[in-house]
C-alpha cells in the first residue's frame, strides 16, 4: 500500500487515471518514490507495471508566487530542446488541469545519473582521472544550449531580448535596498558595484536560452563521467549567455583568487580544470569574445549576495523560521559574495 502522507501533492489514483489515458508510454498501476532535490518541487520517480521508469513534478504545497515553480515552462523548454543535442529528459506528458491533483504537473522519461552538490559526492562518484571529462562536458553542454536558436525551436516567446543585465541590475538592488530594515544589515560594496555595473553596462550581442542556475547541482552526470541530461529548467529565460557563462564558472576557482574556494563544493576537490581553462574551451567552442568576461562573473556574485541578503532579512525579521540556520555563516556568504565580486571588477 502507498504512504499517502509521503507523497503528500499527489492525488495518486487521480495521477495514475491521468496518465493511464495521457501516456501510453506507461502502463498503471505505478510504484511510486520520492526524490529530494529539485527547487522544492513535489519530485517522484515512478516504475509502472512494465519496468519502465519516469519521473513526475509539481510546485511545492502552499501559496506560491504567481511565476515561481512554473511547471509549463520547464515542460516546453524541455519539449523544445529534446530534439537538439542539448541533453534532456524526455518529454512524455504535461496535465494543464488543476482538477487532478490541485496544481499543474508534467512527466519526463527517467535518466540514470547523479547531481552533484557536494565534494563527498564528487569523492565517491567521480575518479580523478575522469574530472576533466566531466568539467569538457559540463562547459560544451553549456555551449550547446547557448548555440539554439531559440526562433527555430519555439522558444522565442521565453522571455524579453533586450538588457538582460540591466533589468537584472535593477531587480535585484530593489530587492536588496528593501531588505535592508529587516535584515539590519547593509554592506556599501553592494551600492558601489551597482552603481558599476550600471555604468559599464555591456551591449548584449544576442538573446539566448538561458538556463539561470546552471552547475553540476542541475545536472545529471552519467556513468562514462559526462552530462547526461540538464534539468531544473523553471527559471530559464532569454538572455546574455555571457551571464549565463559566468554564473557556470562561479562554482570553478582559478588558482589566483584571493577569496578560497569553500572546501565542501563539488568542485573543490583536486583534478578539475581552472575557471580560466574552462572559459577558454567555451570561447574556443562558441567563437564569443570573453574579454569583459569578469563583468559577468563580478555581476553574478553581487546578484548572489543580493539574493542571499534577502533570504537572510526575512529569516533576521522572523518571517521564516531560523530554527537550525546560521544567520552568522548566511551573513559570511553574503560578504564573500561580495568580495568576490571587488576581485572580478578588480580584473577588468
Amino acid at each position: 500500500m502507498i504512504d499517502i502522507e509521503r507523497f503528500s501533492g499527489y492525488d495518486i489514483p487521480n495521477v495514475e487515471n491521468w496518465i493511464e489515458h495521457n501516456i501510453k508510454s506507461l502502463k498503471c498501476p505505478l510504484t511510486w518514490k520520492r526524490l529530494e532535490g529539485g527547487h522544492s518541487n513535489l519530485t517522484c520517480m515512478i516504475d509502472d507495471a512494465r519496468g519502465n521508469k519516469a519521473v513526475i513534478r509539481r510546485p511545492p504545497l502552499g501559496e506560491l508566487l504567481p511565476k515561481a515553480h512554473d511547471m509549463s515552462r520547464e515542460w516546453k523548454i524541455i519539449s523544445a530542446l529534446g530534439p537538439t543535442s542539448v541533453p534532456v529528459p524526455e518529454a512524455l506528458g504535461f496535465c494543464g488541469d488543476k482538477s487532478v491533483t490541485g496544481a499543474w504537473f508534467y512527466v519526463m522519461g527517467y535518466v540514470h545519473g547523479n547531481p552533484l552538490y557536494t565534494s563527498d559526492q564528487t569523492l565517491r562518484w567521480i575518479p580523478e582521472h575522469q574530472r576533466i571529462r566531466l568539467a569538457h562536458s559540463f562547459i560544451d553542454v553549456l555551449a550547446d544550449i547557448h548555440a539554439v536558436d531559440p526562433d527555430v525551436v519555439g522558444l522565442g516567446d521565453l522571455g524579453k531580448r533586450d538588457s538582460y543585465i540591466g533589468r537584472q541590475l535593477r531587480t535585484w538592488y530593489q530587492s536588496w535596498t528593501s531588505s535592508i530594515d529587516s535584515a539590519k544589515f547593509d554592506d556599501a560594496r553592494s551600492h558601489t558595484l551597482q552603481k558599476f555595473f550600471l555604468e559599464n553596462l555591456p551591449v548584449q550581442s544576442s538573446a539566448r536560452i538561458v538556463h539561470g542556475d546552471y552547475g553540476l547541482h542541475n545536472t545529471l552526470i552519467g556513468p562514462d563521467c559526462t552530462i547526461v541530461a540538464v534539468v531544473d529548467w523553471e527559471i530559464s529565460t532569454l538572455g546574455d549567455p555571457l551571464a549565463d557563462l559566468a554564473y557556470a564558472l562561479n562554482w570553478w576557482s582559478d588558482p589566483t583568487d584571493q577569496v578560497k574556494p569553500d572546501p565542501k563544493a563539488a568542485t573543490s576537490v583536486p583534478g578539475f580544470p581552472t575557471r580560466h581553462e574552462l572559459a577558454a574551451r567555451y570561447a574556443a567552442r562558441t567563437g564569443r569574445d570573453l574579454s569583459n568576461l569578469d563583468y559577468y562573473i563580478g555581476f553574478n556574485r553581487w546578484k548572489t549576495a543580493a539574493i542571499l541578503h534577502g533570504v537572510y532579512a526575512r529569516y533576521a525579521a522572523g518571517k521564516k523560521s531560523a530554527e537550525g540556520v546560521d544567520l552568522g555563516v548566511m551573513r559570511s556568504r553574503i560578504e564573500k559574495n561580495l568580495q568576490l565580486a571587488v576581485e572580478a571588477v578588480a580584473r577588468l
